[in-house]
C-alpha cells in the first residue's frame, strides 16, 4: 500500500523537547511528584504510537513532511513503518518508566530539574532519528543524542571521571557522525535520492554504483561508532559514569541501539554483498565475544551490565550482517527481548547500590529478605537474559539459532560464536540476579531497604513484560515480525516463530549447550575472572588508554601547529598574507595562460598627467618618510589622489566619500600614534626592506594584471540596467550610488560599519589602557598636610 499523511509524527518528535523546556518549573512546583508527572509525555507518544500499529501492520507506511531547505529539496520529514514503530514504541515505552525512575533515584538532588531536561531531550533525540525520513533530518537528531549524552554521561561533572567518560563519548559518537554524514551525502548523490523511503524504493542502485565500497565503510563507519562495535567499544563501559536512569535508558532504547537500526535500515539499501556480510559478521562477533569476557571480569553491577551490552550489540549487528529471514527474525525479537531485560535490570542495579550503598557484587549478598520486589523483577529479568522458556529472549535465542543451523560454513562458525556469547551473558545474568540476594547477609554502608514505588515500578513491569511476551508469539509475528522484518529484509515476511521445545531440531541442542555452558560458566565465575583479569594484565594495553594517547599526541601536534603558525609576530602574519595574495593572483593566470596583453600607454591631458604626478608625489613621501607618523600622513596624499581621478572622470559622491575618509583616517591614526607614542621611526635592515618591497610589487603587479584582464572583457551592463530600473520603483532612490550601498548591498554596508566601530573601540581601550607615568611617592610631611 502507498504512503499515508499524518503530521503527529512530527508532534511526536518534537513534544519530549517541549516538555524538557518546562521540566525544571515543574520539578520546582511538584517535587517528588515531578517524574510522575513528567512520564505522562513519553506514556503519550507510546499510546500515540499504538495507534500506528493497525497501518504499519497492512504495510502502510505513515509519512510526514513539512518544508525545511526548499531550493535544495530537503525536508524536514518523519515516517512510521514496522522498524521506527518498534523502536519508537521500545523508546517511549522503556522512558516512561525510566523518568518516573528517575524522580526517585535522583530524589533530592540540587539539579533534579535540569537532570529531568536532559532525559527529555535524549529521549526526543532517539525518537527524532529512529522516524526521520529525510537523510539531513536523520543526521540532526543523530548528533542531538551525541550531544544530549555527553550532557547527561558528564551529569556530575565536578567528578573528572564524569567529565573524561562525557568528552570521550562526543568523541567517539561525534567522529561517527561525520563520517555517517559523508556516507549520506554520497548515498544521495549515488541514488538522486534523499531520504529513506527513496533510498529504500531505489534499493540495490547503490551497490552497482563505483563508489558503493566507500559510501558501506562511511556508513558502517559511523554505525560501528554509536553502537560500541570493536574497535569503537571502549567508550560504552566508561559512560557508566553517568547516573543509573542514563545507564538504563542509554543501554537499552537508546543511543547505542541507533548504530543497529542505521544498520538494519540500510540493509535494504547497502546490504546483499560479501563486504556487508563479512564487516558486519566478523566484527559483531568479535564485539559478542569480548564484551561477554570483560562482562563476566567485572565486579561492579554497573560494569557487568554495559559490557554485556556491548557482547548484545555484537550479537545484533552479527545476525543483520548475516542477513537471512530468520537471522533477521532472531535480531528483531533480540532487540525486543533484550531492551525489555535490559533496562530492567540496569534499574534493578540502581535499586541495590540505592539501598545499600554499594554495586561491588563480591560485597553483596542476602539481600532477598531486605528487597524482595527487586529480587523477584532480577528473576524475571535473567529468565529472559538466559532464553529460558517461556520468555522472548528464548524465542529471539531460538530463531538466531535457527538462522545458524541451515547451513555449513560459515554459519558453523557463528552457531559457536554465538553459543559461546550468549553462555558469557547468561552467566553475568545469573550472578547479577542471585549472587546479591541469595546467601548470608553482608554488611554494607547503608541498612539495606526496598526502594520506593518508583524505583521498582519499572523493573517489575519490563520484566513481567519479556517474560509473558512469549506466550502471545501469534500476535508478535503478525504485528511485530512481519512489519519491521519486511522493513529489514526488503520484502515480505510471513513470520512463523512459536513457543516449542523440538528436541529433535538442532536449535534446541545448540540452546541446551549454551544453558550448560553458561551454567558451569556461572559455577567457575570466580576462577573464570581471575584467569581473564590476569590475561588482561598481561597484555597491560587497552583500547582505553589507546584513546588518551591518541588525544593526548592530538593536543600536542595541535599546540605545535599553534605555536608555527601563531606565533604572535604580527610582520610574519602580514607578510605570509601578501605572499599568498601574489600567488592567488599569478597562478590561475600562469595555469590557464590566460595573462592580459599590455595596453599602448594613453595620451593623458596636462591635468591628467597633474593627478599622476600627485600620486607619485606621495608614494615618494611615503618611502622617504623618516617616521611612521609622517609616512601616515603621506599616505593620505594616495587616497586625494584617488579623489581627483574620482573627479575626472565625474564621480562626485565617491569623490566626498574618498576625501572624508582618509582625512578621519589620517586624523585618527596620527592622534592614536601620537597618543600611543607609536610615532618613532621604524629601523629596518635593507635585506628586509628589499624583501618587503619585492612582495609590496609582486602582490601590486598582480592586482593591476588582474584589472587589465577584467578591462579586457566583454561589458555587462546586466546589473547596470537592473539597477537603473529598480532604483526609484522599488529602492525609492534617484542616487543609484546610495541606493546600491543602503539597499542592494545593505549587509555589506552594515558589516563595514561594525568593522569600523569594532576598530574604534579597539583603538579606543589601547588609548585608556596606555602606561600612565609613575607618581613619584610622597612625604610623610606632605602625607599629613594632605
Amino acid at each position: 500500500m502507498g504512503p499515508s499523511l499524518d503530521f503527529s509524527i512530527a508532534l511526536i518528535a518534537i513534544a519530549p523537547f517541549v516538555a524538557a523546556l518546562f521540566a525544571p518549573w515543574i520539578k520546582h512546583f511538584t517535587g517528588q511528584l515531578a517524574g510522575w508527572i513528567l512520564a505522562i509525555v513519553p506514556l503519550s507518544i507510546f499510546i500515540m504510537l499504538l495507534g500506528f500499529i493497525e497501518p504499519v501492520s497492512g504495510n502502510n507506511v505513515v509519512v510526514a513532511a513539512l518544508p525545511w531547505i526548499p531550493s535544495y529539496g530537503i525536508e524536514f520529514s518523519f515516517f512510521v513503518d514496522g522498524l521506527s514503530l518498534v523502536f519508537g514504541l521500545l523508546i517511549s515505552g522503556i522512558g516512561t518508566f525510566i523518568v518516573i525512575y528517575s524522580g526517585g533515584y535522583l530524589a533530592g538532588h540540587p539539579h533534579h530539574g535540569r537532570f529531568f531536561s536532559y532525559i527529555l531531550m535524549f529521549m526526543g533525540s532517539m525518537l527524532g532519528l529512529v522516524l526521520a525520513d529525510n537523510i539531513f533530518t536523520l543526521f540532526v537528531f543523530w548528533e542531538l543524542t551525541s550531544i544530549t549524552s555527553f550532557l547527561l554521561i558528564g551529569f556530575d561533572h565536578s567528578r573528572q571521571a564524569a567529565r573524561r567518560a562525557a568528552i570521550q563519548a562526543l568523541v567517539v559518537t561525534g567522529g561517527g557522525g561525520l563520517l555517517l554524514l559523508a556516507g549520506l551525502i554520497l548515498l544521495s548523490t549515488m541514488t538522486g535520492q534523499n531520504s529513506l523511503t527513496g533510498l529504500l524504493a531505489t534499493a540495490g542502485l547503490a551497490q552497482s554504483h563505483g563508489a558503493y565500497i566507500i559510501a558501506l565503510l562511511l556508513v558502517i563507519g559511523g554505525a560501528f561508532a554509536k553502537s560500541a562495535q570493536f574497535p569503537l567499544h571502549f567508550w560504552l563501559p566508561n559512560a557508566m559514569e553517568a547516573p543509573t536512569p542514563v545507564s538504563a535508558f542509554l543501554h537499552s532504547a537508546t543511543m547505542v541501539k541507533a548504530g543497529v537500526y542505521l544498520l538494519a535500515r540500510m540493509n535494504p539499501v547497502l546490504g546483499g554483498t560479501e563486504p556487508w556480510f563479512w564487516i558486519l559478521t566478523l566484527f559483531g562477533g568479535v564485539t559478542l565475544l569480548l564484551g561477554g569476557a570483560l562482562a563476566i571480569r567485572q565486579t561492579d553491577l554497573k560494569q557487568m551490565l554495559a559490557y554485556t551490552t556491548l557482547g548484545s550489540l555484537g550479537l545484533l549487528v552479527l545476525l543483520i550482517g548475516v542477513g537471512t529471514k530468520e537471522a533477521i527474525l532472531g535480531a528483531i525479537l533480540y532487540l525486543c527481548a533484550h531492551s525489555l531485560f535490559k533496562g530492567a535490570m540496569f534499574m534493578i542495579a540502581g535499586t541495590i547500590d540505592h539501598g545499600t550503598g554499594t554495586r561491588d557484587i563480591t560485597a553483596l549478598g542476602g539481600l532477598r529478605e531486605k528487597m524482595p520486589i527487586t529480587f523477584i523483577a532480577a528473576l524475571l529479568s535473567v529468565i529472559s537474559m538466559a532464553g529460558f522458556p517461556i520468555a522472548l529472549g528464548f524465542l529471539a535465542k531460538e530463531e538466531m539459532y535457527l538462522a545458524m543451523t541451515m547451513g555449513l560454513w560459515p554459519d558453523l562458525l557463528f552457531l559457536a560464536v554465538l553459543i559461546v556469547g550468549n553462555s558469557l551473558m547468561m552467566a553475568v545474568g545469573l550472578l547479577i540476579a542471585l549472587k546479591p540476594f541469595l546467601g548470608a547477609l553482608k554488611p554494607t554502608p547503608y541498612k539495606p531497604h526496598e526502594g520506593s514505588l518508583s524505583l521498582y515500578s519499572g523493573p517489575v513491569v519490563l520484566s513481567v513484560l519479556g517474560v509473558i511476551a512469549g506466550l502471545f508469539t501469534g500476535w508478535i509475528n503478525a504485528n511485530v515480525l512481519n512489519p519491521t522484518g519486511a522493513s529489514i529484509y526488503n520484502q515480505a515476511v510471513d513470520a512463523s516463530v512459536y513457543l516449542g521445545f523440538p528436541i529433535t531440531e538442532p536449535k534446541v541442542w545448540a540452546s541446551i549447550a549454551t544453558w550448560i555452558l553458561g551454567g558451569v560458566l556461572f559455577w567457575k565465575a570466580e576462577a573464570v575472572r581471575g584467569a581473564l583479569r590476569r590475561a588482561g594484565n598481561a597484555i597491560g594495553w587497552t583500547f582505553d588508554i589507546g584513546f588518551d594517547a591518541t588525544m593526548f599526541g592530538l593536543v600536542r601536534l595541535a599546540d605545535g601547529v599553534t605555536r608555527f603558525l601563531h606565533h604572535g609576530k604580527l610582520e610574519w602574519y602580514t607578510l605570509v598574507m601578501f605572499v599568498v595574495l601574489a600567488l592567488t593572483l599569478y597562478l590561475p593566470m600562469l595555469i590557464t595562460g590566460t595573462a592580459p596583453s599590455i595596453p599602448d600607454f594613453p595620451i593623458l591631458t596636462f591635468y591628467e598627467w597633474g593627478a599622476l604626478l600627485f600620486a607619485v608625489i606621495g608614494l615618494a613621501a611615503v618611502l622617504v618618510a623618516k617616521t611612521r607618523l609622517v609616512a601616515i600622513v603621506a599616505l593620505g596624499i594616495q587616497g586625494f589622489a584617488v579623489a581627483v581621478i574620482f573627479l575626472l572622470f565625474g564621480a562626485p559622491d565617491l569623490i566626498w566619500t574618498q576625501f572624508m575618509v582618509e582625512t578621519l583616517s589620517v586624523v585618527i591614526l596620527a592622534l592614536v600614534m601620537t597618543r600611543l607614542h607609536l610615532d618613532q621611526r621604524d629601523h629596518r635592515e635593507p635585506a628586509l626592506a628589499l624583501r618587503d618591497g619585492v612582495v609590496s610589487l609582486a602582490a601590486a603587479t598582480g592586482f593591476a594584471f588582474v584589472l587589465l584582464s577584467v578591462l579586457q572583457t566583454d561589458l555587462d551592463l546586466t546589473l547596470t540596467r537592473l539597477f537603473e530600473a529598480t532604483s526609484a520603483p522599488v529602492a525609492h532612490g534617484r542616487n543609484i550610488v546610495n541606493v546600491i550601498l543602503v539597499d542592494y548591498r545593505a549587509v555589506d554596508t552594515l558589516g563595514e560599519i561594525s568593522v569600523v566601530m569594532a576598530a574604534g573601540l579597539a583603538i579606543l581601550a589601547l588609548i585608556r589602557l596606555r602606561a600612565k607615568p609613575a607618581r613619584k611617592p610622597s612625604t610623610p610631611r606632605a602625607r599629613r598636610n594632605a
